[in-house]
């Protein structure tokens, strides 16, 4: 049989009402009474009732986390990243991750409202905003608490953290045009997402800058995949004049890139500059590895949750919008 809390009391001799007043940390207690009672509690074996707790304190101590499936899916290890430092960051505070998946669109937005209305989670994180995005809105309305891995373009205050990807992409042009190159290309995430449009920002403008705007015939876009990369890739291999370096918006497409350029008899880091973005564990360990630019995934995973549970628990942090310079990881792919 469970150890109750009775039987704790029987044990002590205390009063039921103040061994439960001890196990929750109140502090009526004496130092001396908290000591013998944890001391007990721990040798007979004793759980808390998690639930009962839950329902005494009115919460569910769970934090959602609704996956879009969009592009890569699980196999992205982008999720992985993140989804390992909500959860690690979740568990230490004493909180169970709730994770599903939905398509974007009005189904994962049914899914953030059925959660919200049948009380099933505390608080929410949101990954990858879009420009106009509909979670945000929802969850501002109802006064849901959430966080946000990323910015939009309405006009909404919401806590959040995110990666200044409009300056990565310029320390990587940058970078690109000091080894000579000036026939440049890009392929692009789909421009709903907000990132993907700072992130193109920060390439157009490096070039602009340059005096050599991106040319139409550069600019090419993937769903992020390490698929997409290769055929948008092929295709500007293809051109009658082909870039002799290619930029894509997140890792997956740029080692696709890689392998494009594999397949023509192209040596990445000598024929051919390839560049992405995230510096997923894959990047550092390709063929050869891959420069991109760096962002701290797991870091940000567990920043937002850490957040979010100060939110839920009303002791908001004083800096609920932050945003992160990136780093530039120089490796073999672009030559060096």
């Amino acid at each position: 049989m469970p150890v109750t809390i009775k039987d704790i009391a029987k044990r002590t001799g205390k009063s039921v009402t103040t061994v439960s007043r001890a196990l929750h940390g109140y502090n009526d207690v004496s130092p001396e009474t908290r000591a013998l009672i944890v001391r007990v509690a721990q040798e007979m074996g004793y759980t808390p009732n998690r639930l009962a707790q839950r329902l005494q304190k009115q919460r569910t101590d769970t934090i959602g986390f609704i996956l879009p499936t969009f592009g890569p899916r699980f196999s992205d290890p982008f999720f992985s990243e993140f989804l390992a430092g909500i959860g690690n960051a979740a568990g230490e505070a004493g909180y169970d991750l709730l994770v599903s998946t939905q398509p974007p669109g009005e189904k994962e937005l049914d899914a953030y409202r059925q959660k919200v209305m049948g009380r099933q989670v505390d608080g929410f994180v949101v990954v990858r905003t879009r420009c106009h995005d509909p979670r945000i809105q929802y969850l501002k309305e109802v006064k849901a608490p959430f966080v946000a891995f990323g910015r939009t373009e309405d006009d909404l205050d919401y806590p959040f953290v995110d990666e200044d990807g409009a300056a990565g992409m310029r320390m990587l042009v940058e970078h690109l045009l000091r080894l000579g190159h000036r026939r440049i290309a890009y392929i692009s995430p789909p421009l709903e997402f907000t990132f993907a449009r700072d992130r193109l920002r920060g390439v157009e403008g490096a070039l602009e800058e340059a005096g050599i705007p991106l040319a139409s015939e550069y600019l090419v876009y993937g769903d992020l995949t390490q698929r997409s990369g290769l055929m948008r890739a092929r295709a500007l291999l293809a051109l009658p004049q082909p870039p002799t370096a290619i930029i894509a918006g997140n890792d997956l497409m740029a080692l696709g890139a890689m392998s494009a350029a594999q397949q023509v008899g192209l040596q990445v880091g000598r024929d051919l500059a390839i560049a992405g973005f995230d510096d997923i564990p894959m990047a550092e360990t390709a063929h050869p590895p891959l420069t991109t630019v760096h962002q701290p995934i797991y870091k940000i995973g567990r920043m937002l949750t850490e957040m979010l549970i100060q939110i839920i628990q009303g002791h908001p942090p004083e800096s609920t919008q932050i945003l992160l310079r990136p780093q530039l990881m120089i490796r073999q792919s672009c030559g060096e």
